[in-house]
């Protein structure tokens, strides 16, 4: 990207739990299990439409685990987006750690994917959003300087918190339309 080019805040989306309905304590191993999330296309679109990247940053161990292989991920991931796609809501890129913990350091809460998608993608975190369902989805926004920060709560107990908490992701672009400034 050359470097007068202006920065372009992004919107960084978790993807168990806000982008496709959590498996729970399990892993979504093939399309077959994927089911998007109430409201989330719309979202995505609304982003996009406001002028925003939307980057995927997403753990998926299931993958260091053995239970699925990267292909198997990556065509997940390429089917996602065939059909974002198909609704003006395709990801701008797609990070996920597939590391056992302890094994790496792109492991959330750090921030390392998301430093990763600024430098690739010409981002401006201080204008960035991040959605996420986890503890360790928020930390990763305020360890890379991510100010706006939206939970979706789930099972997980909520300690660290973020500027927003919805009870599902269909209340999502009701704050995205309120919240969100066209850039």
């Amino acid at each position: 990207m050359p470097s007068d080019s202006p920065l372009r805040p992004a919107v960084f989306f978790d993807r168990d739990g806000v982008v496709n309905v959590s498996p729970g304590e399990g892993y979504v191993l093939c399309w077959e299990d994927f089911h998007f999330a109430p409201g989330i296309i719309e979202a995505l679109a609304l982003c996009r439409e406001r002028g925003y990247a939307t980057i995927l940053v997403t753990s998926q161990q299931g993958v260091g685990k053995g239970l699925m292989t990267q292909e198997a991920l990556d065509d997940l991931h390429g089917r996602m987006q065939n059909e974002l796609a198909q609704h003006g809501a395709a990801l701008d890129g797609i990070y996920a750690c597939t590391h056992l913990a302890g094994t790496c350091t792109c492991r959330k809460p750090s921030a390392e994917m998301i430093f990763r998608a600024r430098d690739e993608h010409g981002l401006d975190l201080t204008r960035s959003w991040l959605v996420g369902d986890h503890d360790r989805d928020i930390q990763m926004a305020i360890n890379a300087g991510v100010p706006r920060t939206v939970r979706v709560l789930s099972h997980h107990e909520p300690k660290v918190a973020a500027e927003f908490t919805l009870a599902e992701t269909t209340g999502l672009s009701v704050l995205l339309r309120e919240k969100l400034p066209v850039v």
